[in-house]
């Protein structure tokens, strides 16, 4: 019998493949040092309270509040990353459970500020900002909180709110405690014909199966559970979509998409074109179908056929060096500058390669104004953790380049824009290994990979939008809507968007119940936009070379310095028109091109 392999302990990690945090603080004692001299700093905010009343110490508290907050999230970083590179070290979750405590205090000090400046006279902003030269870096930060005067509500009012937020979180919290504590799911048989409990966690290998009763067994077993409770689930979506109207009610919004897309300026058209703009393109999706229902084989496709591999490949170690090159020759297209940035992260400690005990799960790309950018890997030798490798770096890049040209209050970005800098580094090294790839198995399961992302972050994410679109316009005209409502309205979605050949199975009814986004009012359709966006960058990149770039590393310079509406469209991106989304889908016809050549 051969040894077991245990992952490797932190300190038996190679030095190389370990992010370089020392450069954050030496050491713990430091850490502390710092802390301790924040939180006597600090103190000074609570000291403006009530005297904003003039340019010069509205200047005085900007400049001590960007001071302390930079401080904390130094702290908070280090912290975060300390604890995270091995979740069992006791020092380091102290470290954490600190400074996590902390900026909730912080933000008590800090709650003055929003009510009070919108709470002087009309005019006063704007006159501060012509009378004080140094206040001009603030403008649009300025202009952004009184933007929101109109849905800013009395003191008392707001104090209300606050008081019954937790009461207001009730559906989400409801459905979370139900779906991931309570809820269990029958036994199975794998594809070895052995006895296996469903989970969620375990779903996503089932649902991809290349055994179709694995997958059809999987399908059943998991939305038959969810079908059960449907009364429950749906009670609880409905009433998480009357406090979202509630909410945009009392704020004097025009409607909870108005709430939701407002505080950035999105105007309501870029949702509603969005998912119109799909709809219109629904015939490629249907081929898609088609294709798919011909490659494997099928006499008819169901709903459980849709995420199994079109092809096997055998499944290739890449060693990280090669990935880091692989990486490198994909993303060639950005330029020496780009690539110079890049390899400066791999240089230099950005990256915290490998899994040990005790790490952190996933991947993510974190860091601060005062920091380098950071990103945190559990590299596994697969092609999917290439493309992992550059989406992170992606975040990484854009951060770098946020950072050096915009002043702290601009350096963070939007969410809206945030997975754009990270898809359009996943679709130029998707389009590279597709290009160059001979062997026709290995180029069919890469375009098969390509046309999924686009299936389900493009067509799926835009389906879930138009079914919450709808529900919400629904309550907002005084409908009732129950488990039989959600079923019929997702099924019919589903029956459109899949077109004539998918066998539309009667369990996928239920499967609106299963989605935790939809607690989050209007949140999905970003990642269609920031997808779409994505990629129109990389299409105009590979297209128009030098002069693409260089538009697109405008949009990585501009952080939040501007509406992400507008940040998007300076470098060229026009979201309010269909053209980005009509870009992605008419690449999914390519891709679709390359799978009948194929086959």
């Amino acid at each position: 019998m051969g040894e077991v392999k245990s992952l490797k302990k932190r300190d038996e990690i190679d030095l190389k493949h370990k992010w370089k945090v020392e450069k954050i603080y030496n050491s713990t004692e430091q850490w502390e040092a710092d802390f301790k001299s924040l939180k006597e700093e600090a103190l000074e905010t609570r000291t403006y309270e009530g005297k904003l009343n003039s340019s010069k110490e509205l200047e005085n508290f900007l400049k001590l509040n960007e001071e302390i907050v930079r401080k904390a999230e130094k702290l908070m970083i280090y912290a975060h990353l300390r604890a995270d590179e091995d979740t069992s070290n006791p020092e380091f979750q102290t470290l954490k459970s600190k400074i996590d405590s902390y900026f909730a205090e912080l933000a008590s000090y800090l709650a003055f500020f929003e009510p009070e400046l919108l709470s002087l006279p009309d005019g006063t902003i704007e006159k501060f900002l012509e009378e004080n030269s140094e206040l001009k870096v603030y403008d649009f930060l300025l202009k952004n909180i009184l933007k929101e005067k109109p849905h800013i509500l009395t003191k008392e009012m707001e104090e209300v709110l606050a008081s019954v937020s937790d009461c207001l979180d009730a559906p989400s919290n409801i459905f979370n405690m139900l779906t991931n504590a309570d809820m269990t799911f029958p036994v199975i048989k794998d594809e070895d014909g052995d006895d296996v409990e469903l989970t969620e966690g375990n779903y996503s290998s089932f649902i991809k199966s290349k055994d179709r009763s694995v997958r059809e067994a999987a399908f059943k077993a998991l939305f038959n559970e969810y079908k059960g409770l449907e009364n429950t689930l749906s009670a609880s979506l409905s009433s998480s979509i009357k406090n979202f109207i509630f909410n945009a009610r009392v704020r004097k919004y025009a409607s909870a998409l108005d709430a939701s897309l407002n505080p950035n300026d999105i105007p309501l058209e870029v949702y509603k074109n969005s998912v119109d703009t799909i709809n219109n393109n629904l015939n490629s999706l249907h081929r898609y179908v088609t294709l798919k229902k011909k490659l494997l084989g099928l006499d008819e496709i169901h709903m459980y056929d849709l995420y199994v591999p079109v092809v096997d490949i055998e499944k290739e170690r890449i060693e990280y060096d090669k990935a880091v090159d692989m990486v490198t020759e994909g993303l060639n297209p950005l330029g020496a500058e780009y690539l110079g940035i890049f390899q400066e992260g791999i240089a230099s400690g950005w990256i915290d390669v490998f899994e040990n005990k005790g790490k952190r799960g996933g991947a993510y790309s974190s860091g601060t104004y005062d920091t380098m950018p950071y990103v945190l890997l559990n590299y596994n030798y697969s092609l999917n953790d290439v493309s992992t490798l550059a989406h992170e770096m992606g975040h990484s890049i854009h951060t770098y380049y946020s950072s050096k040209n915009q002043p702290y209050i601009y350096s963070n970005y939007t969410l809206f824009c945030a997975e754009v800098a990270s898809t359009t580094n996943e679709i130029i090294l998707i389009h590279h290994l597709i290009d160059k790839e001979q062997d026709k198995n290995k180029k069919l399961y890469l375009v098969n990979q390509e046309l999924e992302q686009i299936r389900t972050t493009v067509f799926r994410q835009l389906m879930f939008a138009e079914f919450e679109l709808k529900t919400h316009e629904l309550v907002e005209q005084g409908e009732a809507l129950t488990a039989k409502e959600f079923n019929s309205l997702w099924h019919d979605l589903n029956t459109r968007y899949f077109g004539p050949d998918m066998v539309v199975d009667e369990e996928i009814d239920i499967e609106w119940a299963r989605i935790p986004h939809f607690y989050r009012d209007f949140y999905v359709y970003q990642y269609a936009t920031g997808y779409a966006a994505a990629s129109a960058f990389a299409k105009n990149i590979l297209e128009n070379g030098e002069t693409a770039v260089e538009k697109y590393k405008g949009f990585l310079k501009a952080g939040g310095s501007d509406y992400p509406i507008n940040v998007l469209q300076k470098a060229g991106v026009d979201m309010t028109t269909p053209a980005p989304l009509e870009a992605t889908v008419n690449r999914f016809n390519e891709l679709l091109d390359m799978l009948e050549e194929l086959i």
